[in-house]
């Protein structure tokens, strides 16, 4: 097996704390409590699934994306990457990962990014910060709160001089994450409605949450 791909041992759908199924486009956020097990399934294949993190009891404490790499010294995410906080410290620890390629340089898909890269003629398309802005506006924040995030399953390849593309994802459907929470975290999800690049096959599909609690 890879040393970038490692499955956990089977665990009972049946005995999950919480069990979410989130929609093609659409948001999703919830609170994982340390020591919990989160698992995010790339359901069908070829699904971006954009993520923030943020302490559940202090939301000015969030996920760092350059910490996170430096952490590690690697560009990308995977199993026993400890995801960084603002602060320092450890939010969450990627214990599995059945797919082996996870982006944390090339940020969320905005309406402006989109208008930039696209044309003009896609402005009004729904976009992952809409999503984001969405979600962490129902927990008392705003677009200031949204900073750079994961791509689970986005293939983002990084060349020697630094350019890097968005490009056909590698996941397979029933792909997944799981992470164990080093904190009481909320969790933010923006299931990528992008149809513009390859990171959802142009086709954006449903996800799902797991959560256990403990060692389940």
């Amino acid at each position: 097996m890879s040393d970038f791909i490692q499955t956990s041992p089977a665990r009972a759908v049946e005995n999950a704390a919480q069990h979410h199924f989130i929609a093609a486009e659409a948001p999703w956020s919830g609170i994982v409590r340390k020591g919990q097990i989160i698992r995010i399934e790339d359901s069908y294949g070829q699904q971006a699934i954009d993520t923030l993190f943020y302490r559940a009891d202090d939301f000015s404490e969030r996920y760092s994306n350059q910490d996170t790499m430096r952490m590690q010294g690697a560009a990308y995410v995977g199993i026993g990457t400890k995801i960084m906080s603002s602060e320092g410290n450890v939010m969450l620890t990627m214990t599995a990962d059945s797919c082996g390629r996870h982006d944390t340089s090339a940020g969320a898909c905005s309406c402006e990014s989109n208008t930039v890269r696209f044309g003009h003629g896609t402005k009004y398309l729904h976009a992952c910060r809409d999503n984001f802005l969405l979600e962490v506006s129902k927990h008392g924040m705003d677009k200031r709160d949204i900073v750079p995030n994961i791509n689970f399953f986005m293939n983002v390849p990084i060349k020697p001089t630094g350019e890097m593309t968005i490009v056909d994802g590698i996941s397979a459907a029933g792909d997944y994450v799981e992470l164990v929470a080093e904190m009481d975290v909320l969790c933010v999800i923006s299931n990528c409605p992008q149809v513009n690049n390859p990171c959802n096959g142009f086709d954006p599909t449903p996800i799902r949450v797991l959560i256990w609690d403990g060692e389940a």
